[in-house]
């Protein structure tokens, strides 16, 4: 049975586009996230690790740290810890565990000792960084997709690169922004954001 040269083209194409941008993910969600990826101030090989390191932090998670609740955000390889962990000892230790996993620079712990959060107090955080970026949209201080949000416990996390204004701007945003009971900068702060 004959393959159809039309369909011979589309695989060489796909694989070519696939090849070409280095990343499946990026491929497989689509221009949406093309465009957003292009957009972003981390290289694209770096939003790639950023991916690859919380998927290894989830691991080790699972692996080691079964009665913690941990969320797991990478940004330019600086990773942040949001969540619960049932005493000071966990704590310490999924932070560290976390340190040594290779590419990550650098660990903002910001876990809180406590039981692990309710489905509903979860929801609730996920409405207010909902809330948080839609409210960034539009604004004339900062392009959205260069500031990541992440709420936890009714406190926003600010992660991206961006001048200390764009970060100042966002943070007001946030603080203004119904639920949010404190703002946390977790920025990187550049002077000039570099041009690709």
């Amino acid at each position: 049975m004959s393959i159809p040269m039309r369909a011979i083209g589309l695989v060489l194409l796909t694989s070519t586009a696939l090849l070409l941008q280095g990343c499946f993910t990026l491929a497989a969600t689509g221009i949406g996230a093309t465009a957003l990826a292009v957009d972003d101030r981390r290289p694209i090989g770096i939003q790639v690790e950023d991916e690859n390191v919380e998927w290894k932090a989830r691991k080790l998670q699972l692996e080691n740290y079964k009665d913690a609740h941990v969320n797991f955000t990478s940004f330019n390889l600086h990773m942040l810890l949001t969540g619960e962990a049932p005493n000071e000892q966990m704590k310490r230790d999924i932070a560290e565990s976390i340190g040594k996993i290779p590419s990550v620079k650098q660990v903002t712990n910001e876990l809180a000792v406590a039981g692990n959060s309710s489905l509903v107090a979860r929801s609730g955080d996920t409405l207010t960084t909902a809330s948080v970026k839609t409210r960034f949209i539009g604004n004339k201080a900062f392009a959205a997709n260069h500031v990541k949000v992440v709420t936890e416990g009714g406190t926003v996390y600010l992660m991206g690169i961006v001048t200390k204004e764009e970060g100042d701007a966002a943070a007001d945003i946030a603080r203004n922004t119904a639920g949010v009971s404190r703002v946390v900068k977790v920025l990187e702060i550049v002077d000039q954001p570099s041009k690709r």
